[in-house]
């Protein structure tokens, strides 16, 4: 099924890497007008520059997601270049390979800070422009197996995806109104710039003793028999900012090849 998204005007932060670069690509493929939005500009720009060199719509901004003030100016920015907002990706997170009982407040609070307070700026800033605008809209929250399960080595990073989830159902709630859907999508794992840096964690805490060892065996217990690639998980980012899903709601979509089954 072809998702169209012709003219749509789309923010997706976090997309100078992984799994939100792909998001980027895609939908500017599919006819989006997509603004990649990144902490690192530098970023931003290389993947921004790849989409245009396809021929298609996109332009860098740099973002701190846990700032309001740079939110609303982000989005004041992409609507002075687009004339409107119509689908924003609340993407950009950070992860860290903690134990358990060395989980700090300030791991705690630095990782809640991007992955929770940053999506639900996100969602209100998205949402305020959405509603001047008065015909309604789409936002989509990238959350996590580990909203859906906890993993001891990830506990703050759980945390915080568990508060995306909560969040896209208060939202979902909260905006209905509005004529506003907020849906999340939860992928598992997925061969990205994150794993690597997963990966070496893993060894430096002595929990791994190679490379590549700790997606193998995160993997091992997916139904679909590999681990999953930023491709696997567009069909369903495309899907959830197009008309197709009008009808959808408060839901969390899990893209993690049958890891966590609800």
């Amino acid at each position: 099924m072809s998702f169209e998204l012709n003219g749509r005007s789309i923010i997706v932060t976090g997309a100078g890497r992984g799994i939100g670069a792909a998001i980027a690509a895609d939908l500017a493929a599919r006819g989006a007008r997509v603004a990649v939005a990144d902490l690192d500009r530098e970023s931003a720009e290389a993947v921004t520059a790849r989409i245009v060199a396809q021929g298609h719509e996109a332009k860098a901004f740099a973002v701190d997601v846990a700032s309001r003030k740079n939110v609303r100016g982000l989005i004041g920015e992409v609507v002075a270049a687009y004339g409107r907002l119509d689908v924003m990706f609340n993407n950009a997170g950070i992860s860290k390979t903690i134990n358990f009982l060395d989980t700090t407040e300030e791991d705690f609070e630095r990782i809640m800070r991007v992955n929770g307070l940053g999506v639900m700026i996100g969602i209100q800033e998205a949402a305020r422009q959405m509603i001047s605008q008065g015909q309604g809209g789409k936002i989509v929250n990238t959350a996590s197996i580990a909203g859906k399960q906890g993993y001891p080595l990830f506990a703050a990073y759980c945390a915080s995806k568990f508060a995306v989830v909560a969040l896209t159902q208060a939202a979902g709630r909260a905006l209905a109104e509005h004529k506003i859907t907020v849906n999340c999508f939860a992928p598992g794992v997925v061969r990205t710039e994150l794993w690597k840096q997963l990966d070496t964690e893993f060894m430096e805490l002595g929990l791994t003793k190679e490379a590549g060892q700790a997606i193998n065996e995160f993997s091992a217990s997916i139904l679909i028999g590999r681990a999953a690639l930023p491709a696997d998980i567009v069909g369903t980012t495309s899907f959830l900012a197009s008309k197709a899903s009008d009808y959808i709601t408060g839901q969390t979509i899990m893209i993690d090849g049958g890891m966590v089954l609800t």
